[in-house]
């Protein structure tokens, strides 16, 4: 996973988690739901990109 793909990740995240923050200040169930679903794509994708990093390494180790 590059460098930039790592921040954009991690920056969705965050803004999800302001957004789900700010839901829960404001009683605003719409704002809480987007940011919490910003936030498990955001991993999903993290997750996605470890699994992709993991089957380079094993066919580097497989060389």
């Amino acid at each position: 996973m590059s460098f930039t793909d790592k921040a954009k990740n991690k920056a969705q995240e965050l803004t999800g988690a302001a957004k789900e923050r700010l839901g829960d200040m404001t009683d605003n169930e719409r704002m809480r739901a987007e940011g919490a679903t910003e936030q498990s794509e955001a991993r999903a994708r993290q997750a996605g990109e470890h699994v992709k990093d993991a089957g380079r390494d094993v066919r580097d180790a497989m060389r």
